[in-house]
């Protein structure tokens, strides 16, 4: 992004004004000096740049009375002028370095409140896929991203918490709040270097949710084992989505429904809390399939056991994770009718 396009509209006006006399001043100037002094129009805006610039004439001086008279007018009306206009334009660009400095300040100050919110480590095109979903959801999270062209392909980059620097230094980890993140996923073009971020993070905190890009499949293992929670390897998952393209095109066109949301379909977790209403209960025995439409696809307990499609005399316990599907205005309303027993 230009300097020129972070300009307020007043400055903006300003540094037209500022531009028009400029050009005005040099037109009237080289008029004057070819209709008093007969010069030729380069000439004309030769002697009439030196005269604004403040630069002296050298070998020329004005021959005629008029020119002599038009020549002193000239030099307080056109010098002050110009000059005025080039207060202008440097009083626009060090307004606007200091309110880039002060935004800076601002962002880091309120970047160093935030808490459980994410960590995107890249801006590369899969970043800038995942830093667009957690935008649609109003999800916070920090960028921190060294290549300053990709940063300014982030929509809306420059009012967003984005920290330029190198994502395997553990100081801007820190700067970023990884010990008070919620999660963090490395999306580095390389596998060495998304190993350092996930061995880095994992150290400086060990409740930290961390999911990692792995370039190459053979990466995924090292990954494990540095510290990530999940690792996504977008070749292998492209592939498995041509293939079911290919096979079985209307389980595909069904799962791409879903991603593009064209059915108006979500997929949610709903953590099952300490004192929520439903636990004990069969999921018969509540609203969640009856009222709300919602479908249970599978439920996570505690221990991470995993029960897929579960039946309708399932119980639900505490500590469990619903994954569950259905209209996005029905699981509002499962998270609105879902609060703590004691609210309730």
């Amino acid at each position: 992004m230009s300097l020129i396009s972070n300009l307020s509209p007043h400055i903006r006006k300003r540094l037209v004004v500022a531009q028009a006399a400029i050009f005005f001043m040099i037109a009237g100037g080289s008029v004057g000096f070819h209709y008093f002094e007969g010069l030729g129009w380069l000439e004309s805006i030769y002697f009439t740049t030196s005269t604004v610039t403040t630069v002296g004439y050298g070998d020329f001086v004005p021959h005629t009375k008029a020119g002599r008279i038009f020549t002193t007018v000239f030099i307080l009306v056109g010098v002050g002028t110009v000059l005025y206009a080039l207060s202008i334009v440097a009083q626009a660009f060090i307004h606007t370095e200091m309110l880039a400095t002060l935004g800076t300040r601002r962002r880091t100050k309120e970047m160093e409140k935030l808490k459980n919110h994410y960590i995107i480590c890249g801006a590369g095109r899969v970043g800038r896929r995942v830093i667009k979903s957690l935008q649609k959801d109003r999800i916070p999270y920090v960028v921190v991203e060294l290549d300053q062209k990709k940063v300014e392909q982030i929509e809306n980059w420059d009012r967003q918490f984005v920290l330029v620097g190198d994502a395997t230094i553990e100081s801007n980890l820190i700067k970023a709040g990884v010990e008070r993140a919620a999660g963090l996923a490395t999306c580095l073009a390389d596998d060495a270097a998304n190993v350092y971020v996930v061995l880095t993070a994992r150290d400086l905190n060990k409740n930290l949710h961390i999911v990692s890009r792995a370039v190459e499949e053979q990466a995924e293992p090292k990954l494990i084992r540095a510290g990530a929670n999940r690792v996504v390897a977008p070749t292998i998952i492209g592939s498995q989505s041509m293939a079911r393209a290919l096979t079985k095109p209307a389980i595909a066109d069904f799962m791409d429904s879903i991603v593009a949301e064209n059915l108006d379909l979500v997929f949610e977790e709903v953590p099952i809390l300490d004192n929520t209403q439903y636990i004990g209960r069969s999921l018969k025995d509540t609203n969640i399939s009856r009222e709300l439409n919602l479908l249970i696809v599978a439920i996570r307990r505690k221990e991470g056991e995993m029960l897929f499609h579960p039946s309708a005399d399932t119980k639900i316990e505490q500590g469990d994770l619903l994954i569950v599907i259905g209209k996005a205005e029905s699981m509002q309303q499962l998270v609105k009718l879902n609060p703590p027993a004691n609210v309730a």
